[in-house]
This record gives C-alpha cells, structure tokens and sequence, in this order.
C-alpha cells in the first residue's frame, strides 16, 4: 500500500499525513481509555459550565427557603432558639406553604433523633406535615453509614412502581441498592407524603456533575429529592427505565451506564429565588396575627419549594461545577429544574467521541502536512487547538457532553507529529529549533543547542551560579481588579522590561511564573564575575521599575513594586523534564535559599537581598548593609547572613542610618534587645528594617530566649 501511495504525487505529504494521524488517535485514545484525561476532562467540563451556565434558564416555577447565617441569627438575638431550633419552628415553613398554596415542599432534613423539647414538639411538625400533605423528607441511606438495615415498620414507604426496573437492574447490579439507611423518626416518616434518598456521589475529583434519580432501600424505591417534589405534586404520574434514559411521565432523563444523571447547572448559588427562613417564619406568623407578611402571599403559588441549610456551620455546602460552596438544597432544585424543562445533559456514544477524534486528527495532520510558510503552520496550529474547544462548547450548547480532552490531546499529538515529521524530513532542524526556544531562553543557550543538537537530551552539570528570584508585591490583589486584557498589557510591560536587563546582563531566563522571573548567570556559558552580573542586573531592574512605577499607578490606583532575592551557590543546570519536554533550568539548595530569600524581603520591609556567598563574590562592586543573621524555612540549623545591596552613592546618603542600624543589630546580636530598640526607634522613620527589629526585641524582651545565638527564625516563606 505504501508502495502504491509513494507513486501517487505529493505521496510524502500524504504517508506524513497518515502517520500523523495515526500516531495523534493512539495517543489520545491510549490515556482516554487508561483514564489519564478524565481528571482533566473534568476540570474542562466545570469550564464549560461556568461559561455557558445561563442563569435567566433558571425555572421560575421553583424557590428556596435557606436557613443561612442570619436566620441562626434572628432566631438566637430575637427568640432565644437554641440550635437545633425546636421541631415547632420548621413547622411554621409547613404551615406557610401550605397557607401560600405552593405546590410541594421538599424538605433537605433528616430529623432522625427526637427534639430536646420533648414529644409534643415531634408531634407539631409531623402535624403539620399530615395537614400539608405534599411535603417531602429525607433518607440518607449508605453502605457504611446508617442505623437501619431495614425499613422501619412505624415509617410508611413511598408506594412507587417503575417500569423495566427488574431488567435495568439485572444488567446494572448494585448500582442503586444501599445496605443501610437512617430514618426520620416516626412523627415525620409517617406524616411525610414521601422519603425521598438525599445520598448521592461526587465524582472522583469531589465535584457534584450527576446524580441519580432514585435509590433503592430494603425492595423500596426512594427519588431523589428533586423527583419527590415532583412526583409529591403528582403522585400518580407512570415512571420507567431503560437503559440510557429514565422517563417520569412526558419527562425523559437521560442516564450513563451507571445510571447518573448529568444535571445542567443554571447559574452559581442564588440563581433560584431564595428566601430566608427567618423571613418564611415570620410570615407564619404575621398572618397568623392578621398583619402583612415579610414575604407577600403570592411567591409560593404554585411554587416547588426547596428548603435546606446553607449557613457554614451547618455543613450542607457542596462544590459544584459553578460554585466551591453550593448548598446541597440547590442541587435537588437543579435536578427538579432539569426535569421540567427536559434539559439534562447527554453524554454522546463512545463511538462519536471516536469518529470526532479521527476526524479532528486528520483534518490537523494533512492541512499541516500541505502548510508551507511559517505563518501557516502556526496559524493553522491555533485553529486546530481552538476547534475542538468550539465543538465542546457548541455541544454543551446543545445539551451534549463532547469530551474535549481526548479530541484536544489527538490534535496537539497530531501537530507535534506533523511538525516533527516535516521538519525532520525537510532538513529545518536549526530554524525549528530557533523558532521553538527564542522566547524563552538566551540567545547563547540557543547558539549552543544549534551548534551541538545534541543537548537537547536530558542531564545537567554541576555549576556554581548566581540565582535571581523576583516577584510583584501584593500582585494576586492587583490582578483581582484588572480585566483579564488589561493584566496581560501590563504583565507583558513589565516582564519585558525587566527581561530585556536581565539579557543585557548575560543572564539565562529560566521561567516565568505569573508576576514572578526566575533567572541565574554563570550558565550555560562562563562568566567570572557572574555575582556582579546579578545583583547589577537586580539594581538596574529595581530603578526602571521605579521609572516605569508613576505610569503603572495610573492605571492599578498603587505603586508596583518588586521584591528580589539573590544567592550564589552549587546547583545542577541543564535540561530537565521528559524525553519529549523539557527545560533548560536548575536544581538545588541553592535555588530554595534564593527563593526564600526573595520572600524574606516581606519581613524587613527591604525589596533586594543576597545572601552572604553572593556578597563575598562581589568584592567592592557594590555598598551593602547587613540585614540579619537568620534561617529560612526548610534549613533548619543552616544560618545564613543576609545584606542589602545597593549603589555607592545610595549608601552615602543613608550612611548614618545605616550606623545607627550597625549599633542596634550588635546589641540585638549580643541579646541587649532593650539598649538596641532604642537605636532602631531613633531611625525607624527612615529604615523599614528598623521596624521590624523593633517588633523583635519587644518579642524577644517578653520571652527571653534561652542560648540566645543572635538568629533570627523564619517562620513563613
């Protein structure tokens, strides 16, 4: 065959096509079908949700009533209810439903002990539970969990009946089944027109995507919440499954194998509209008295009304695809959502996730394999990364769950195939190998893997390097008010600046790390006075932001400011990482020591510190002041002295400052830390160092150390 195509022209593109097609489906459907995708698959998924969520899809048939904060509040400031709350409260909700004309309630509570108030207070709720007649309440069975391994006599079971389900569940055995259950006590399991199963499963990762619409305890079937209130309001509505879907009356629910539900997410907590349960009893009671209710009469006509916790203490907040914090309430109501307007999300066969992997990986691999230009191959590259995002979000549109992962890992496997193919067949070697690593690294890094290819394989060498480590002050606050674009612009002009001196300075950029550059001298080529080099390069980095710092306030509202730590050391440089990625970088203490330094700045108020190795390297380049003796945290019994570096002429003008600050740090050295506040208060104005020794000593005056050595312990990085 492949005799035959090599006749056909342009057969070479076509064979590369091929075998980059080939190669992207294997790879993707290898870690698809081992499971390696699906914690990623995952977080896509929660992505897509939180992007195409639309809150105004949101049914106005169903409303909340939260027990929140300021409910355990009231009820504490202005009725003196202990929690738990006597039973006699929740009836007041009942009540109010029932006075309103909603049309369920579905209550997320398991009254499982009996109340503190005694009997009668049992007996209130289950009454008014009785004269309600469609309020739901809860089971919570489970294999390890539960008192009851069988249905309580004095708890009536929900009389329903599911078409098919002896077939379903001779094909998917032990799916819904649970060994064990705790029950409501018999005042509400008897009044409560149903008990419905509020145990369901995350998925591995902890979030909450699917459920399942019933559960089955002792040969008895228990919906979920979210169906009980459904099903309270129509008892008698025909119910069936098959496999891949469940039908609830005109109501179909599509299921997975394992008989899960995959729910569409409205909108994060508060998408519903929700009431306070303080406001609900209030209303009871106001009506009662003939006044006008907090909450007006009308809201629950007709309304399926969820009530449950939210308040923190309570423990019933989930994470959800849309929310870290979700009340498990709003999940049932989502559920009941999803039902009335027959919206859950379908999972697509495994056979279309093949054909749409395929057809993606061939469609990458013989349009790159026919790309010439450079501009080509790299606008074509983008479009082939962005589609099989657009297709899982058209999909999502749709109500279709279309694994991205895998279509997304055959199309970077298909690229990487075919650019790998075409240069390697073309003879552009050096030009890739150019193009590829410019931005990331030194021009001299870059002429030495050009000039010997070979280097790209894995393995380092043990040098001697000047280790830079710079990050933003206060930048994660900055970046929470600035619009995505507007972060980038000013990243992007800062990085570049300070980058720019970085590569003047003979330095190698390791990496960025948001806000943070992360750079070292001495390699991969020699250079002697690579210490000078580095703190030069600190200094000069340190004055264009103080250029550049008057137009950032403009646009952030605060000054922007850098902290630098620096050390000089042994670490191992090379390329490290995987056969197919790596990085030219570096390992070793001294890269932490450099990192926890850059940290420490935050303790003595400085914005550039080296260590001790790296101002003896410098000999009389540069002015310097002592900072402290101290150790850093993960070097335990390995002090370190630390110093300022600074220009000569910087030092001049702050040459007494600096003496005073010489004449407190020997007193704090020798544990005289009264004698020594005294000097560091007389300059504290001028020195942020000072203040933070001032803080010291009084520590220290207040609890003396014993075997005092005049070292400072760090205890955050």
């Amino acid at each position: 065959m492949i005799k035959n195509i090599k006749k056909i022209p342009g057969s070479e593109k076509i064979i590369q096509s091929i075998l980059a097609c080939a190669g992207g489906v294997l790879f993707a459907l290898f870690l698809w079908g081992i499971g390696a995708l699906e914690p990623w698959e995952a977080k896509t998924w929660d992505w897509r949700v939180r992007l195409m969520a639309q809150k105004h899809r949101a049914s106005d048939e169903i409303c909340l009533v939260l027990l929140d904060q300021n409910s355990l509040d009231w009820g504490r400031e202005t009725n003196g209810w202990p929690w738990p709350w006597p039973r006699e409260v929740f009836s007041l909700i009942i009540d109010y439903c029932k006075r309103t004309g909603a049309r369920s309630l579905a209550m997320d509570v398991i009254f499982t002990e009996p109340s503190r108030f005694g009997q009668e207070d049992d007996e209130i709720l289950g009454k008014s539970m009785a004269g309600f007649n469609r309020a739901a309440s809860a089971v919570f069975p489970g294999e390890k969990t539960g008192t009851d391994q069988t249905w309580p006599k004095d708890v009536q079971k929900p009389g329903i009946s599911i078409k098919g389900l002896d077939l379903f569940l001779k094909n998917n055995p032990g799916e819904f089944s649970f060994s064990k259950a705790s029950f409501p006590i018999p005042e509400v399991g008897t009044n409560a027109a149903f008990l419905c199963n509020v145990n369901f499963e995350p998925d591995p990762d902890g979030i909450y995507r699917r459920i399942k619409p019933f559960g089955i305890f002792d040969n008895t079937i228990m919906p979920c919440l979210g169906i009980g209130a459904y099903l309270v309001s129509d008892p008698k509505v025909e119910m069936g499954i098959e496999q891949g879907r469940f039908q609830i009356g005109d109501h179909f629910i599509p299921i997975d194998s394992k008989g899960n539900a995959v729910l569409q997410y409205r909108g994060p907590s508060g998408t519903y509209k929700t009431y306070s349960a303080a406001a609900v009893i209030q209303s009871e009671i106001q009506m009662r008295s003939g006044e006008t209710p907090v909450i007006a009469e009308h809201e629950f006509k007709d309304k399926y009304v969820f009530f449950g916790f939210s308040a923190p203490g309570l423990y019933d907040l989930r994470p959800s695809p849309v929310s870290g914090i979700y009340p498990g309430v709003e999940i049932h109501a989502t559920m009941l959502d999803n039902l009335l307007s027959d919206d859950f999300i379908s999972e697509i066969p495994i056979s279309l996730t093949i054909s749409i992997v395929f057809f993606l990986s061939a469609l990458c691999a013989v349009s790159l394999s026919f790309f010439i230009t450079s501009f080509m191959l790299m606008a074509g590259s983008i479009v082939f990364l962005v589609l099989p995002v657009l297709i899982a979000l058209a999909g999502y549109a749709w109500g279709y769950w279309i694994p991205v992962m895998v279509c997304q890992t055959a199309v970077i496997a298909a690229i990487l195939l075919s650019l790998a193919i075409k240069y390697a067949t073309e003879g552009h070697q050096k030009r890739f190998i150019k193009n590829a690593f410019q931005q990331y690294i030194s021009p001299a890094v870059i002429d030495r893997i050009i000039q010997n290819p070979e280097q790209l394989k894995l393995g380092g060498e043990r040098r001697t390097l000047s280790i830079f480590f710079s990050d933003l002050e206060s930048f994660t606050s900055i970046s929470e008010k600035l619009e995505p674009e507007e972060l980038t612009i000013l990243l992007n002009e800062y990085l570049t600046a300070m980058t720019d001196i970085i590569i003047q300075e003979r330095g190698t950029v390791d990496k960025y790390e948001g806000d943070a550059i992360i750079a070292f001298w001495n390699a991969p080529l020699d250079e002697p006075d690579h210490a000078v080099k580095c703190v030069n390069a600190a200094l000069r980095c340190q004055a264009k932001l103080a250029q550049m710092r008057p137009g950032f306030k403009e646009r952030i509202g605060r000054d922007l400011k850098m902290r630098i730590g620096i050390n000089t050391g042994e670490a191992i440089v090379g390329n490290f990482g995987s056969s197919i990625k790596f990085d030219y970088t570096m390992l070793g203490d001294a890269v932490n020591l450099a990192a926890r330094l850059e940290g420490t700045n935050k303790e003595f108020g400085t914005y550039t510190m080296i260590s001790e190795s790296t101002k003896n390297a410098l000999e009389d380049a540069f002015a310097f002041r002592k900072i402290a003796k101290l150790v850093v945290v993960g070097r335990a019994n390995r002090p370190v002295e630390v110093y300022e570096p600074m220009y000569r002429k910087e030092y001049d003008i702050l040459k007494q400052v600096f003496n005073e600050f010489d004449k407190g740090y020997d007193l704090f050295y020798k544990g005289k830390f009264e004698e020594a506040e005294k000097f560091f208060a007389s300059i504290e104005k001028f020195d942020p160092a000072a203040s933070a020794y001032i803080l010291k000593c009084r520590e220290l005056i207040n609890s003396p150390p014993e075997n005092w050595q005049g070292i400072w312990v760090m205890t955050t990085k």
